[in-house]
């Protein structure tokens, strides 16, 4: 298990009436000894009222989870480490760099937002490549097989190719990289919030992803390619931001500057906006995702290399798009990309129109909530072979569902205006026949017996007349709405983005249809502009959709409608639940940080909510007893405290990581008594000795073998303590530590205490100190008067009002 935050350890807690295993301070501290015990004669009750009064009522842990869903696999969780370690390796380096250094590693920051940029262009066009061409076979040879009239041998054909893609993307996923499930959007989310875990940024995770994504849009279920495109993103740029994979032999040295988590997190900004990039050709839109819905943390300076980032996807995926022009990619691009190229006509609108557009917005934001709240209770959990059995039967049923509704729906004549060859309406339509005449098309066919991208492209497509019977819609809103919720709900790579934006289109155009007569506006815009209320209502992004869809449909014309929904329908579905990745965040179990603070945080202080007991080291420690509190417990940060003849009296020295401990064992340079080591550490260690590895990869204490003799020894922690870790005072409110500890990017906050008469430190902060399930499990009085959530503008209301 991975090691986990100081807060919630699990080893060497016992009653501090019975004598205690992991101490406030280590055992040989003389900040518990009285000078009669040290000669063997001391009262040990006295010694016992001398800790008890010491630990203050803290021997209570933290018990929130240390475990979350990653994909569809539970995996143990940590912290990120955003801040700078200051200790005296570090000093010495730092002063060594000279102008070179920075040069290069301003350079070096440059050149990975631009790998990055490129390499997740390369990636959404392979998704696209694979998705257009393997889609396009599997309906063109149904087609074939309707136009010769064996209608069941095309749905087995249909059926059998749509299950095998399914199972063969499920697979994948569950048996060789779990964590490739999902859109990974609230992975992603989590991380950047300062959430790590295993295998979530992996090569294999990358190509399942890829591989899994591919198959899943092929297969005609009702998932899309934005989310996974995201996660690819960041894939790509925490590989590249830890220098490659040591496992599989592909390291560069060059790129040890970026081992840290501070520049890894940067990366992976850039890498989400670069898969929404690459999954809408939106560069701009894709700044504004990244910004808008995972980002904890900005600043201008990521947002100009966020922008360099996404301006190179949309170049190489230009440059890529042309080339297949020439018929040197399969069937990619015959019919209109899969990474949509919608134009909308000339329009304009009047105020007439503002009721429709109106009505659209609230009806939005109402589907959304819905959308949402189902999402949140049909997530399934369920052991491996009930996931393959569940991807099985939803398969089965959305085969069943695109191939055999259209024939309830009865055949229309050509529209005169058309410029498309009868009866096709979109790409290769001759399929959709059915057992229409020549001269007649099936509009549900056109609608369900298509890709999702495609379908997307007819409901978006200009016009007031029938090209759609209202009933046809009505069956299609209903059907793809819940296949929507339960496709997302497999083992396998899908996305969001897609599938809500078919429905939107769907919900748009059936409202065109019913209260178009009121309107200027045209059957088309109304699908577009139903997109954007239902993406504002389940995703509540403004701006990044604003931009996005603008993007799409390359008319600025539509800026103010679009900018109207997408506020009506984020305010009404704000009264009703949060957002969809806030909700999948909560039920994958992160440790997530919000952005603003709970108003009865505001009753607490810092004391509050302190757990322990605390494990503290001294300056120069023991080895056998580093080796014990390591093996016994989960922490990661471990207070560092001096006492005479090192001081004066017991301070606080500084802050050392359990990884930096790790290192220093393994290194194995140790001293044979308890003094000050003379020995230079910026001689003895490299930098590169103490860089952060991999996402989710750790060493591990049990790794390392020790004699007896060197269990005997000591080590001087003092070269490698942070001198300068942020502390507070245990009487500051716990709404101000929230605001400090969220807005620096902390791992640990050291807390100190009001009198010096006590040990100097008296607890540890992490991010579980501050879930709402910790603090009112420590205090339930808090139920009572905790104030109601306020959905309605909560975020905006809450950082008005405090």
């Amino acid at each position: 298990m991975a090691p986990r935050d100081q807060s919630c350890g699990d080893g060497g807690e016992v009653d501090p009436e019975g004598g205690i295993e992991a101490p406030l301070l280590s055992s040989g501290s003389s900040f518990f000894q009285d000078p009669a015990h040290e000669d063997g004669d001391g009262d040990e009750e006295a010694r016992r009222r001398r800790r008890r009064f010491l630990l203050a009522g803290r021997s209570q842990s933290n018990t929130t989870s240390q475990v979350a869903l990653v994909g569809v696999g539970v995996c143990p969780i940590e912290s990120l480490d955003y801040e700078l370690i200051e200790n005296e390796v570090f000093k010495q380096d730092w002063r060594a760099r000279g102008r070179g250094h920075i040069l290069r590693y301003v350079a070096l920051k440059w050149a990975l937002c631009f790998l990055v940029g490129v390499l997740s262009a390369a990636a959404g066009f392979v998704a696209n490549l694979g998705v257009e061409n393997v889609a396009g076979a599997k309906f063109v040879v149904t087609s074939n097989l309707m136009l010769a009239g064996r209608y069941g041998t095309a749905f087995a054909v249909f059926l059998v190719s749509n299950f095998a893609l399914t199972m063969l993307a499920t697979v994948l996923t569950v048996y060789v990289a779990p964590a490739a499930a999902g859109s990974g959007i609230p992975e992603v989310k989590a991380y950047l919030n300062g959430v790590d875990a295993p295998d979530i940024f992996s090569l294999k995770t990358l190509v399942v992803k890829i591989v899994g994504c591919i198959a899943a849009v092929s297969s005609s279920l009702h998932v899309g390619k934005a989310g996974p495109l995201v996660h690819t993103g960041a894939c790509i740029a925490s590989i590249l931001g830890q220098g490659g994979s040591s496992k599989y032999h592909l390291t560069c040295k060059w790129l040890r500057y970026f081992k840290n988590d501070r520049d890894r997190r940067d990366l992976v900004t850039c890498g989400a906006g670069a898969g929404i990039a690459a999954a809408f050709r939106a560069p701009v839109g894709g700044v504004l995702f990244a910004l808008e819905a995972v980002s904890s943390w900005w600043r201008s300076a990521l947002l100009w290399r966020a922008f360099f980032t996404t301006a190179m996807v949309a170049v190489v995926l230009r440059a890529l798009i042309d080339f297949c022009k020439s018929d040197k990619c399969g069937l990619f691009g015959k019919g209109g990309l899969i990474m949509f190229d919608v134009t909308s006509d000339y329009i304009t609108y009047h105020l007439v129109d503002l009721p429709p557009v109106i009505t659209l917005g609230v009806l939005g934001g109402v589907l959304g909530s819905l959308h949402n709240f189902f999402l949140d209770k049909l997530t399934f959990r369920k052991g491996q072979k009930y996931k393959l059995l569940l991807a099985a039967v939803v398969t089965i049923c959305t085969s069943c569902c695109l191939f055999g509704l259209p024939w309830i729906a009865s055949c229309k004549p050509c529209p005169s205006d058309t410029e498309e060859a009868c009866p096709s309406i979109g790409r290769s339509g001759n399929f959709k026949k059915y057992q229409c005449a020549m001269n007649e098309y099936n509009d549900l066919a056109s609608l369900f017996f298509n890709t999702n991208d495609d379908t997307i492209r007819n409901l978006y497509s200009a016009g007031t007349d029938d090209e759609f019977h209202i009933s046809s819609i009505l069956v299609f809103f209903f059907t793809s709405y819940f296949l929507g919720i339960f496709s997302y709900g497999l083992a396998l790579p899908s996305g969001l983005f897609v599938p809500v934006i078919l429905t939107g289109a769907t919900y748009g155009r059936l409202v065109g249809m019913l209260i178009g007569s009121q309107s200027t506006l045209d059957h088309g815009l109304f699908a577009v502009l139903g997109s954007a209320a239902l993406l504002g209502g389940s995703m509540r992004m403004t701006v990044s959709v604003c931009v996005v869809i603008l993007e799409l449909t390359n008319n600025l014309l539509m800026l103010p409608l679009v900018m109207l929904v997408l506020l009506i329908s984020k305010t009404v579905a704000d009264a009703f639940n949060a957002n969809i990745y806030d909700l999948l965040v909560k039920l994958k179990g992160f440790p997530y940080l919000e952005g603003h603070v709970e108003p009865y945080m505001r009753q607490l202080s810092v004391s509050d909510v302190v757990t322990g007991p605390l494990q503290a080291f001294n300056g120069i420690e023991k080895v056998g007893h580093i080796v014990h509190v390591l093996r016994t417990t989960g922490h990661n940060g471990f207070p560092v405290v001096d006492e005479p003849p090192f001081s004066d009296s017991p301070v606080l020295f500084g802050l050392v990581l359990r990884a930096h401990l790790l290192v220093l064992l393994r290194k194995k340079d140790f001293i044979p008594n308890c003094s000050a080591s003379a020995l230079d550490a910026s001689k003895q260690f490299l930098p590169h000795d103490f860089a952060k590895p991999g996402s989710g990869k750790h060493d591990r204490i049990e790794e390392i073998q020790f004699s007896a003799e060197e269990l005997e020894m000591f080590v001087d922690l003092h070269p490698f303590t942070n001198t300068s870790p942020y502390t507070v005072v245990e009487t500051m409110s716990l709404a101000k530590a929230h605001v400090l500890f969220r807005e620096v990017g902390l791992r640990h906050l050291l807390v100190l205490p009001k009198s010096s008469k006590r040990a100097p430190v008296v607890g540890i902060l992490t991010r579980h100190d501050f879930m709402p399930e910790h603090i009112l499990g420590l205090h339930p009085f808090l139920f009572k008067t905790r104030w109601k959530k306020v959905r309605f503008g909560k975020s905006a209301f809450t950082n008005l009002v405090f």
